[in-house]
Parts: C-alpha cells; sequence; structure tokens
C-alpha cells in the first residue's frame, strides 16, 4: 500500500473518531448560531446652528436707545443702549411680564420672544432716583413666529453663548458620540452632572442681578442652580435640541431654583418625575442630580413652580 493511500485511510479514521465523539452514529452535527451583526454607528448630525444678529441699519434710534425689531418672527428682540443712568427693558404678552436689566454701555442684548404668537408690548424705563423708573419707549408689535421652537434654539441673555464658545464646542464633542436626540441629552446631562459642582461661598454672595456665563462655569467647574440650567441650555440649543431654562419654586419649602425642559420628538416636552443621580431620569435638575438632594424634594414634578421659562 503506498503511503499516501496510507494517510488517506488514516484522515478518514481520525474524522469518523471526531464525529463518534460528537453525537454518535446517526446524531445530527452540532449547529452554531451565525455571529450577528451589529448596526454600524450612526453619529448624530448636528443641525445649522440659528445665532442672533442686531441689524443696526434698521434699528428704531431713540436718544439713549437703538431697538432692532426685524427678527421677531426668529423668536427675539436686539437692544442696544448708552446711558449714564441705569435700564430696564420689559416685554408683556397678554398677562404675562418679563423684566430684564438692560446694560447701558451699549452692548447688544438679546431678548427672547418665549411667550409664543401675538401681540407684545415692549418698553424702556430709566431710572431717575432710587428705585424710581421713567418710561423712555413703549411699542406694541404683533408676533407670529416661524417656528414655535426658535426662542429654545437661540442665545439670549440669560442662556448666553455663541456658536465659538467653548461650550458649545464640547456639546459638539459628545453630540458626535450618539446617534439620536435622547442619546445627545443624555451624554450632556451625564457630562454636566460629573465634572460641575455646587458653588455654596457663591451661592451666599450672588447679587439678584446675576447673570450665568456658561463658559465660565465649563472652565471652573462649579456654579449655583442658574448655571447648571444655563450651561445645559446652552449645550443643548447648540447642537439642536429645543431647551428651556426655568426658575421657579421648590416646595415644600418654596426653594428658589433654576432647572431645565427638553424638547425631542420622541418624548416631547419633558416635564415629569425625574429621579436623582440615575439614568432614569426625564425631568432635567442638573444641581440636585450633581449634588444630592434631600428627599423631601424629589417628587412627580408637582413639586415644581414655574415662574419664569427663557
Amino acid at each position: 500500500m503506498s503511503r499516501k493511500r496510507s494517510l488517506r485511510i488514516i484522515i478518514i479514521i481520525l474524522l469518523g473518531i471526531s464525529l463518534f465523539a460528537c453525537g454518535g452514529e446517526g446524531a445530527e452535527p452540532e449547529t452554531v448560531d451565525e455571529p450577528v451583526e451589529e448596526e454600524p454607528f450612526v453619529p448624530y448630525v448636528v443641525p445649522e446652528f440659528r445665532t442672533v444678529e442686531f441689524n443696526g441699519t434698521v434699528a428704531e434710534r431713540l436718544d439713549e436707545v437703538h431697538i432692532d425689531s426685524s427678527h421677531m418672527e426668529d423668536g427675539y428682540i436686539a437692544v442696544s443702549a448708552v446711558s449714564d443712568m441705569r435700564l430696564k427693558f420689559r416685554v408683556v404678552h397678554d398677562e404675562e411680564k418679563y423684566n430684564y436689566d438692560l446694560p447701558k454701555d451699549g452692548t447688544v442684548t438679546f431678548y427672547p420672544l418665549q411667550l409664543g404668537d401675538g401681540e407684545y408690548i415692549f418698553y424702556v424705563y430709566k431710572n431717575i432716583v432710587d428705585t424710581k423708573y421713567s418710561e423712555l419707549y413703549k411699542e406694541r408689535h404683533d408676533v407670529v413666529l416661524k417656528d414655535s421652537f426658535d426662542p429654545y434654539l437661540r442665545p439670549n441673555q440669560i442662556v448666553n453663548y455663541q456658536q465659538d464658545s467653548a461650550c458649545a464646542d464640547k456639546a459638539r464633542e459628545l453630540a458626535s458620540q450618539a446617534s439620536t436626540p435622547i442619546e445627545v441629552v443624555a451624554k450632556i446631562y451625564e457630562y454636566i452632572i460629573g465634572n460641575v459642582v455646587y458653588d455654596y461661598e457663591k451661592a451666599e454672595t450672588v447679587p439678584k442681578s446675576y447673570l450665568p456665563v456658561p463658559d465660565e462655569t465649563l472652565q471652573t467647574g462649579k456654579g449655583i442652580c442658574f448655571d447648571y440650567a444655563a450651561l445645559a441650555a446652552s449645550m443643548l440649543r447648540s447642537v439642536g435640541i429645543p431647551a428651556k431654562l426655568i426658575t421657579g419654586k421648590v416646595s415644600p419649602k418654596e426653594l428658589s431654583h433654576a432647572w431645565n425642559m427638553f424638547y425631542t420628538e420622541e418624548t416631547g416636552w419633558v416635564t415629569a418625575e425625574f429621579k436623582v443621580n440615575s439614568r432614569e431620569w426625564t425631568r432635567i435638575d442638573m444641581t440636585f442630580s450633581a449634588n444630592g438632594v434631600n428627599e423631601e424634594y424629589i417628587g412627580n414634578g408637582e413639586n415644581y413652580t414655574d415662574l419664569y421659562q427663557y
């Protein structure tokens, strides 16, 4: 018998032994599940950035105040003023009234038209003496928004950021690691609560006129509830997710507080129960989630009283 023929017989015998060991005569060969192919990662696409601008050529000019109302359909009005006295800007819509500090050094400031369509009345007041103000300007405008989400997708005096802000850069970085708007919200939420701590000293000394600076909060890694909420709203808006900054009260002690709400097509406006330090959240309260909170403040959302939204 040739050597090749001998090797062929040995191989056949060994194969037979292997099949017998796996099940014996007549046994069905073992089946192996085909590997499940994972769907390729498709990153979230950040929509075009919605900016704000001041058009000085069309602004209504008073002695001390320039008011650009040419972008009201985009959800904001722009004001610039120069004065030797304190100034206030008031926005009235139906029964709702918002009062803002108006910088007196010529800084262009953007104010949201977050109260929906309808008639708005705008006022500018100048401080005369002590707490007394005189009216410099009053104008009525009928507003029809092109997009009801616009006021919550653009910067304003309270939610103050730009396309090249550090917080916007970080938001885009986090969004690139997500596939859906909900995942983007989760990434931003987890980042903020993991990197910003509550500033108790600041909370004791902050003035009533204080305005948050999101990039500063991002850099220092600390802030009060107003800072948390402004940073969250800035980061979410900069990547195309409508977000509200809410100020109000939290019972049972009527705690003055600031928090957020967000919108996606999947969830609608999120306003329901939240859970502290858990991924199973719906209401975004960055301050409580990052630092913990007494159980008396945790509920189904009914203990939150919304006063203003920006």
